[in-house]
């Protein structure tokens, strides 16, 4: 009996250690980008016409690729550091917001024209369109007196500004809370988020971190009310009650977290980290997080897109070299980690 029972633990704490070894992701497929130098920054998608929209920053334009034939259709010119990209579907739009040129631009047809642009201030980033309110909300600004830093609300009927609101530093990463009609903003200098009131345009608080800054990407979980956040001092992954602001969990990431997605699928957090690896946690309702491990990428692939209809995640890698700048795009993994 003895031997039996000694079999059995050891079977399962076979069974434990070869489930924490599956890797999280699984490589599905790479595009190339020739002729495309640099890192890239945020992307956007145009599911209807299966076309992955990709700021590539250094080279100053925005790639357009066809998901069907991994092949660019068009590049989009004309722009010095192109930042945050939202594509509306409603309007069949492609938002680009220019932090050098401190301006939103919008595009329009096939291919993409160029049919408006809203004078921003410097470093325009982020955005995320609020479509229950039809706005969108870009950050931008921070750099100096004269530039200080705002959460500008776009009114996408007219493509005007609706209201310029102040924060405390320049706000990286922004989300929305459809249901609770709230867009949260990461003030990363300051370790704050700012929560934005979606129905009258007003800051109505602040949530400062403990012990956490320069908090770059966030992503907001609506099923279970969690705000999911990366700093990088330290590296690590917050969860916070998105009704009261308060910390519930945190683990370690990698260096340089730059993009985090929520999988309300699969329950999970996907955070891409500048280090050159996308770390991937198991969420409870309760706010607690396990580590599901990470896969390596690249130095310097910091940015991505989850896209839940497809349940893939886009990672962009820079050019290196001879090497050319890439998109590797992976599907999730069963972990054994369930609710």
């Amino acid at each position: 009996m003895k031997v039996l029972v000694l079999l059995a633990s050891f079977s399962l704490s076979v069974l434990s250690a070869a489930s924490q070894t599956i890797a999280p992701l699984a490589l599905q497929k790479t595009i190339s980008l020739p002729g495309v130098s640099g890192g890239f920054d945020h992307f956007a998608i145009d599911l209807s016409s299966e076309v992955l929209f990709a700021a590539a920053k250094d080279h100053h334009t925005v790639e357009a690729v066809d998901l069907k034939t991994g092949k660019v259709i068009q590049s989009i010119g004309g722009l010095r550091k192109p930042h945050g990209l939202a594509w509306i579907p409603e309007t069949a739009r492609l938002y680009v917001a220019d932090g050098e040129l401190a301006q939103l631009k919008v595009y329009q047809g096939s291919p993409l024209q160029l049919t408006g642009t809203l004078k921003l201030s410097d470093d325009a980033d982020d955005m995320v369109y609020d479509k229950q309110n039809g706005m969108v909300y870009v950050g931008h600004g921070g750099s100096d007196a004269a530039n200080p830093a705002r959460v500008a609300v776009i009114n996408m009927k007219d493509f005007t500004l609706a209201a310029n609101l102040a924060v405390a530093a320049h706000p990286e990463a922004i989300d929305v809370d459809e249901q609770g009609q709230r867009i949260f903003a990461n003030i990363a200098d300051g370790g704050q988020v700012a929560v934005i009131n979606a129905k009258t345009s007003a800051v109505e608080t602040t949530w400062k971190l403990k012990g956490a800054a320069d908090n770059t990407p966030l992503a907001y979980d609506a099923e279970d009310h969690l705000l999911l956040i990366a700093s990088r001092k330290p590296a690590v992954l917050l969860v916070l009650d998105a009704t009261t602001g308060m910390e519930i969990d945190r683990l370690p990431v990698d260096t340089g977290a730059d993009d985090l997605f929520y999988d309300a699928t699969h329950h999970r957090v996907y955070v891409t980290a500048g280090a050159g690896a996308v770390d991937a946690y198991s969420v409870e309702p309760n706010g607690h997080v396990t580590s599901l491990g990470s896969i390596r990428t690249q130095s310097g692939a910091k940015t991505g897109l989850f896209v839940p209809s497809q349940n893939l995640l886009y990672v962009g890698v820079p050019s290196l070299g001879a090497r050319p700048a890439e998109i590797r795009i992976y599907s999730p993994v069963a972990s054994g980690v369930n609710r």
